[in-house]
């Protein structure tokens, strides 16, 4: 008689990823109707954006949604890239787990090589249909057209029909049909705000969508350049895991501690892995694999007590501030906003040994809708996230941050604030650390967290410095037309009366005003970046002021027409010290800007020194600190969380002055 372990060790057996998956399929956010229609469709963009980018092809991609039947829909993804080969095919759209680039160390849409697969095998559970696939590459006449289902007790792909076919027109490309079913709905989270928002962090792809009513939306591409490509690099030491170090050290080929660590790291020089051995007492020609848990604990703490470069930049590919403006430009002309602040680029950090940066940028104003919550656009990797925002990072970042700092209304000081903004956060990173397989929520890792509320407070600077300025000036302005349109009047009649000539004002307006007043302008003009700057001095007498300007580097055009010699300096700042300008009489700065597309800049950063600030509307005054400012904007310079408390906020000041 067989015991009850026995029977039950007779139970047990192995199941494979795909079995798994098909009765777990909510983990990969096939949860919902409305969901995994997006999530069917995000995958197949996401793996054409890919193939696109690695083969150096600007992508073209199109999206077509069918009814079927009530809840069935069909759905066509085609792209331009370099195809796939044909004993490939039934391996990328057919088998879970099945990738090029999970253990590359280095940024990508995909990397679980679970996605496009996922996909196949939903649809195949709620239609019953096999998905086609017809792929070309460039150097064969023919197309190879696959039928494809998923044996998911095996984890194996089945081709129940192929077929070379002509493709009329392509050279190469991927097109991709699948059925599942699903729901199709407009809104902030639906396949239309999907490929939205994808097009404003992918500004070098097309997009060419056709809804199941049979409408066509076409996101035309805003720039004509591919994103640098990613290069895969060795894991960064900081940060480094007990469980991964261990696991590293047994399964290398290298024979001495001092080669490991150069050869299977990155930013390890000789000199530093020998001085990593010396603090873990260790010797450097110890063979990795013989390490005993109590040395590699040694090693982890060696590995923090020493100075590592950062990591190299060109496994990431941030999107870059012109093109996150240009790219939020090219989708937003409806909401015509009023200002979109300054954009951030952080410089790499690292978490658990994989590189990631963060970006930020904020739009303000326009027909957005000033009674609502801001909207937050996330993205990691340059796909959106359009689930789960109150679990993500980014959200908890942003409701963390004091907004009321920065002109946006916030109750309680914590929160997402309301008013008329858009809040854009890319994280960008070798491994995105998400919540789940379905990769809508970045988890709450301190390290990223901290560089998400950097990126925003400096980001925020720039819109409050914004709305000071338009605030002030409105209010100046007011003052201004009524100064001169009463005044004038009042000098007539009275004039009239007393029977004598009308006397002059200007004197009596630049008492009352008693301000030096700045305009400035930027217009787009045969490619070039005209400016100009125009200070009135409203003082009963003349005023002595240096203008400062912060342009791209190396844009400044010395041909232009300059009434005044500037001091450029070669990270992009500008000085004039202008002469003594009198009472009521104004000064003008003209200069041009070259080899700027006509998005990267349309507004003017001005400060100013050499005079009280009191008496100046329409700049700022030139912070105490200014290379340290300016370097966290135009070089992404890391810059201390505590710096932040310490901020000298010169608006404030100067209008606690103007009330006194």
């Amino acid at each position: 008689m067989s015991s009850i372990a026995e029977e039950l060790a007779k139970k047990q057996k192995e199941i494979s990823v795909s079995e798994f998956f098909e009765r777990n399929r909510q983990i990969l956010g096939f949860d919902s109707q409305v969901k995994s229609l997006i999530m069917g469709v995000k995958e197949a963009v996401d793996n054409s954006l890919d193939a696109c980018e690695e083969a150096m092809i600007l992508p073209d991609v199109g999206v077509q949604i069918e009814r079927v039947d009530k809840d069935e829909y069909k759905v066509t993804v085609e792209d331009n890239g370099p195809g796939i080969m044909k004993k490939a095919i039934p391996n990328v759209f057919g088998r879970l787990l099945y990738g090029s680039r999970f253990h590359a160390v280095r940024q990508s849409r995909g990397q679980q090589g679970i996605g496009i697969s996922a996909t196949v095998m939903f649809g195949q559970i709620t239609t019953g249909k096999a998905t086609r696939v017809r792929s070309k590459v460039a150097q064969e006449e023919t197309a190879w057209e696959l039928e494809i289902i998923i044996n998911t007790k095996k984890n194996m792909p089945e081709v129940l029909k192929q077929d070379p076919v002509i493709w009329d027109g392509k050279e190469h490309g991927t097109k991709i049909e699948f059925y599942m079913n699903g729901r199709y709905l407009q809104g902030k989270q639906s396949v239309m705000e999907y490929l939205r928002q994808t097009a404003i962090v992918n500004p070098h792809a097309r997009f060419t969508f056709i809804d199941p009513e049979g409408r066509r939306i076409v996101f035309e591409r805003a720039h004509e350049q591919l994103p640098p490509a990613t290069k895969e690099i060795k894991p960064h030491p900081d940060g480094l895991e007990l469980g991964t170090l261990m696991n590293m050290a047994k399964e290398t080929k290298l024979k001495t501690l001092t080669k490991f660590f150069q050869n299977d790291f990155s930013r390890i020089s000789d000199r530093l892995a020998k001085e990593i051995c010396d603090k873990a007492m260790i010797s450097t020609e110890k063979n990795p694999g013989s390490l005993s848990l109590e040395e590699s604990k040694r090693l982890i703490t060696a590995i923090g007590q020493v100075k590592i470069m950062a990591p190299q930049n060109d496994c990431l590919s941030p999107i870059g501030e012109g093109l996150i403006r240009k790219g939020l430009k090219n989708v937003l002309v409806e909401q015509r906003p009023e200002f979109y602040a300054h954009p951030v680029t952080r410089d790499p950090k690292v978490n658990a040994g994989n590189p990631f940066l963060v970006e930020v940028g904020i739009v303000y104003g326009g027909d957005l809708p000033k009674d609502q919550p801001v909207q937050i656009l996330r993205f990691a990797n340059r796909v959106p996230l359009l689930y789960q925002q109150g679990a993500c990072a980014i959200t908890k970042s942003i409701e963390s941050t004091d907004w009321r700092r920065y002109g946006l209304e916030q109750r309680g000081g914590n929160g997402i604030p309301f008013g008329p903004a858009i809040i854009l956060v890319h994280v960008a990173s070798t491994k995105i650390p998400f919540t789940s397989e379905a990769k809508e929520a970045i988890a709450n890792i301190p390290d990223i967290q901290a560089e998400i509320e950097l990126a925003l407070k400096i980001c925020g600077r720039s819109l409050k410095t914004h709305l000071n300025k338009k605030e002030t000036k409105s209010r100046t302005r007011a003052k201004f037309d009524i100064v001169q349109i009463i005044l004038p009047l009042i000098a007539q009649k009275s004039a009239k009366i007393v029977n004598k000539p009308v006397p002059a004002l200007s004197g009596t307006i630049t008492k009352i005003m008693n301000v030096v007043w700045i305009d400035d302008a930027v217009v787009y003009e045969k490619g070039k970046h005209k400016v100009r700057v125009t200070l009135y001095n409203y003082t009963p007498k003349g005023q002595k002021i240096n203008i400062h300007m912060v342009v791209p580097k190396d844009s400044f055009d010395y041909t232009g027409l300059q009434f005044f010699p500037a001091e450029v300096k070669d990270d992009g700042k500008i000085t004039w010290e202008l002469p003594t300008i009198p009472s009521t009489h104004k000064v003008d700065i003209n200069f041009s800007l070259k080899g700027l597309d006509k998005e990267a800049y349309d507004d003017n950063e001005i400060y100013f020194s050499g005079i009280d600030p009191v008496m100046v509307i329409g700049a700022d005054l030139l912070p105490g600190d200014w290379d340290v400012k300016r370097l966290e904007v135009t070089e992404t310079a890391p810059a201390a969380v505590e710096e932040e408390e310490e901020e000298v906020d010169y608006d404030e000041q100067k209008e606690a002055l103007n009330d006194d």
